[in-house]
């Protein structure tokens, strides 16, 4: 049997081919991946650096406290779509590492149950990775029935670190800011079972 001398360039041309289909969809592939991956990441890092004025969460009080004061004041927002009153705590002036309480209010003007879930940053950001908190109502959403009104305390610390670094030795003042978001609360794994049964005709 004679093999046509065409149908070798014919078979590597194809098998090239497929090569480079592969490895598009392998390419596809990773790009959506990341594209998943990237919020997470992108969150993780300035948990960890600081960037872009994150606050660091920390379960442990600081166990070094100067004499020097550092200025604290505090900034509170909400964004639309959310009816509340959100009122920010009154500055204060603590010393750099003690363990401080400041409380924020927030009022539901609204006629109907409404959930913020609230984002925060610190100014200047060089700062970020310096403040410490151990106890914040943005660490879970926060549901507010029609006129309720909540104090929300924020537990934290300025790391003395901070007057060593060469970016924040001079630092003279810390802004702390906070932006509430509307946010659905979630739905009790009860009522969603019913739901489903109602769909399914099984009641």
């Amino acid at each position: 049997m004679t093999m046509n001398p065409a149908s070798k360039p014919q078979q590597s041309k194809r098998l090239g081919n497929g090569a480079i289909m592969a490895l598009c969809f392998v390419f596809a592939g990773g790009m959506v991946g990341m594209a998943y991956a990237a919020v997470p990441l992108y969150q993780l890092f300035c948990q960890v650096t600081g960037y872009n004025g994150t606050t660091q969460r920390t379960e442990q009080y600081s166990d070094t406290i100067l004499e020097q004061t550092m200025p604290v004041t505090f900034d509170a927002n909400t964004s639309n779509g959310l009816n509340w009153e959100f009122k920010a705590a009154k500055g204060i002036v603590p010393k750099i590492g003690e363990t401080v309480q400041v409380n924020f209010t927030a009022k539901n003007r609204s006629s109907q149950p409404t959930t913020g879930t609230a984002v925060f940053n610190v100014t200047p950001m060089e700062a970020g990775a310096y403040f410490n908190k151990v106890e914040c109502f943005c660490f879970t959403e926060t549901t507010l029935q029609p006129g309720e009104t909540l104090e929300m305390p924020v537990v934290f610390f300025i790391d003395p670190e901070i007057t060593k670094a060469e970016e924040t030795k001079n630092i003279k003042t810390i802004t702390l800011s906070y932006t509430f978001y509307p946010a659905q609360p979630a739905k009790p794994v009860a009522a969603v079972q019913e739901k489903g049964k109602s769909a399914n005709g099984q009641l």
